[in-house]
């Protein structure tokens, strides 16, 4: 878990600081998922199913983020 953390870190700094947008949704791409692992071992380690339907809406609010913002940096525009 302490390598989660610290991969979390390391994204929030590249969220924060990172030279352009494209770097910034990849980051935010990136704790998504680290925040998806994280809940998965949590749930394991507590062997409780809530952790994993948690993860499993934060891997869909996650996608649909990651793709309304690509969309909006390739176009200014998200709805067609």
């Amino acid at each position: 878990m302490h390598v989660i953390g610290i991969s979390m870190l390391l994204a929030l700094y590249r969220l924060l600081r990172g030279p352009g947008v494209a770097d910034r949704i990849l980051a935010l791409d990136t704790l998504n998922i680290n925040a998806i692992a994280l809940l998965i071992l949590d749930g394991m380690y507590l062997r409780s199913e809530i952790y994993f339907e948690a993860a499993l809406v934060i891997a869909m609010l996650g996608f649909v983020s990651t793709v309304v913002l690509s969309k909006y940096v390739l176009r200014r525009d998200i709805v067609e």
